[in-house]
């Protein structure tokens, strides 16, 4: 491939580098000149153009990713299909994304123009979650290249999704009488809501003395209707001979590990009866924040057994954040004071429901006023600090309809990837002194500047450390509130995705605030936005 500016004359056949736009003509990166387009761009008085000429053997980049993504074996798996030279990937069920990492080495390693990007090996995913992405990163290579990468990844694979298998999990706590009914209450619902996530159930809970015969007869009871038992101690572990350990073996059972180099998550104990795991939760799986305990649950909730190799593996990552709540923490931190929430609306979409002829659903008119135009004006209403919005698709016009407001306008040039992009571009633009952000949709009319303040107010007295979500009958909609915690996660955000994962994992307190219908209203289409009194507009 041949890259660099040519004279229109001798462009017929070569690839657009850039995307070009005329009065009457508008070329994406990636378009092969044909002659009808080389005459267009003449009249434009044009006279070079910065193209890719190929060579015999080279594949566009969109067949070249095609191509890589088809040689994936596709078991619980959903691929995009190619465009700008990319392929994301998705789960198709909730399970343990597992990545190969020498054969995803290898395969970045055959040449720079090939790439494979994935979430981290042994990571928890959802349904819907994008867990790959294949990019080809010029427009064009070599095809003896895409063939390598292709043998590759038929020969073995470079990462699957391992689907959850639902559990009958026991829960085993010890009893001491400095431990508050109130904390085994709360661990009760935490380890439920944990083994959800996978479809499995907590069908019994057996409080019991701290002692190892007590704990003994608990796990004999229990074994024989239950294919998990998760024990949690009054008192931590302090050998590999106290309590929970020794109760294991006392029930006949086997202890695999003592201790994990994961903190917090340092004083877990993994064993066994049978066929049966029995997993001696630490301390800090008590709370819903990522611990190690999840990591080993996750592992066998997908159908794994860690053993000693494993679990003393995983040093490297895991030290996790501080927990808030632990008494002792690691480190003092002086972080930024912890600002209001500020809002964020969604403007860069490309509306691709609204149809060729349906025109931008931003831009139909609601009583005159163009639907972006009358959202943003609804954030300004409910927050009087920073309003950004995010433009992309359309943007010289989206803008144009925001024309004199005081607001913040961030371009998002990568909105055609997805929802994640505008997100991060959003949230990038708050700076520090944000306590969270609204997410705000600009195409959903019936969200209201007194809906915001109700769902900033909730905020506000959870201590600005909690996500808050806009729900319908108590079905989640949007609009959502992010604390500061979760902007990290967010700037992490790839493909066609949202927030939920990070609403489900991020281990904050999550409030529904009740909206009604408003919270599931948005227009994506020219009858929806009829039906709702709008009318349409290029």
């Amino acid at each position: 491939m041949k890259f660099g500016p040519v004279r229109l004359a001798d462009a017929k056949g070569a690839v657009l580098a850039h995307a070009m736009k005329t009065e009457t003509l508008r070329l994406s990166k990636g378009h092969r000149l044909g002659q009808a387009d080389i005459a267009a761009l003449a009249e434009a008085d044009m006279k070079e153009v910065i193209v890719a000429r190929l060579d015999a053997d080279d594949l566009l980049e969109d067949e070249a990713a095609a191509r890589i993504a088809a040689a994936i074996a596709p078991d619980h798996l959903r691929f995009s299909q190619a465009a700008t030279g990319r392929v994301n990937i998705h789960a198709t069920i909730s399970g343990l994304f597992v990545a190969n990492r020498a054969i995803v080495d290898r395969l970045n390693r055959i040449d720079p123009a090939i790439t494979l990007a994935c979430l981290a090996d042994h990571t928890a995913v959802a349904s819907g979650d994008m867990v790959a992405t294949i990019k080809i990163i010029p427009l064009a290579v070599p095809e003896h290249f895409v063939a390598q990468a292709e043998d590759m990844l038929r020969a073995e694979p470079a990462f699957e999704v391992k689907p959850f298998a639902p559990r009958r999990a026991a829960l085993i706590a010890t009893e001491l009488p400095s431990l508050k009914r109130q904390v085994m209450d709360k661990t009760q619902a935490v380890l439920a809501a944990r083994l959800s996530r996978s479809g499995s159930h907590l069908v019994a809970e057996c409080r019991v003395a701290h002692s190892e015969g007590a704990v003994a007869a608990a796990i004999a009871d229990l074994k024989s209707t239950h294919d998990l038992i998760i024990v949690f101690g009054a008192s931590a572990v302090a050998d590999p001979d106290d309590v929970i350990p020794s109760a294991i073996r006392q029930a006949g059972g086997v202890v695999e590990h003592v201790g994990m180099p994961v903190d917090p998550g340092n004083l877990l104990v993994l064993g066994r009866i049978g066929e049966i795991p029995i997993v001696g939760a630490p301390g800090c799986a008590r709370s819903p924040k990522e611990n190690g305990f999840d990591w080993v649950l996750d592992r066998l909730l997908a159908g794994e057994w860690p053993n000693s190799q494993d679990i003393t593996g995983l040093g490297v990552g895991g030290l996790l954040k501080e927990i808030p709540t632990r008494p002792q923490p690691r480190e003092l931190s002086i972080s930024p004071p912890r600002g209001p929430a500020r809002i964020v609306v969604l403007a860069a979409g490309r509306a691709s429901r609204m149809g060729v002829s349906g025109g931008h659903k931003l831009l139909a008119e609601f009583d005159g006023v163009p639907l972006v135009r009358r959202s943003v004006e609804t954030a300004m209403a409910a927050d009087a600090g920073k309003v950004v919005v995010v433009t992309g698709y359309r943007e010289a016009d989206i803008r144009a309809a925001l024309d004199g407001l005081s607001v913040t306008l961030v371009s998002n040039p990568d909105y055609s990837v997805g929802m994640a992009s505008s997100l991060v571009a959003g949230v990038t633009a708050l700076g520090t002194e944000a306590g969270g952000v609204l997410v705000m949709l600009a195409d959903m009319p019936g969200v209201t500047a007194d809906h915001l303040c109700k769902m900033i107010e909730v905020f506000d007295n959870e201590g600005r450390q909690a996500v808050v979500r806009a729900v319908s009958e108590g079905q989640r909609g949007n609009p959502v509130i992010l604390p500061r915690e979760t902007f990290a996660a967010v700037r992490q955000l790839v493909g066609d995705v949202g927030a939920r994962h990070i609403v489900e994992r991020c281990g904050l307190p999550v409030v529904d605030v009740e909206l009604g219908e408003a919270a599931r209203i948005d227009l994506d289409t020219p009858e929806a936005i009829i039906a709702a009194g709008g009318v349409l507009k290029e």
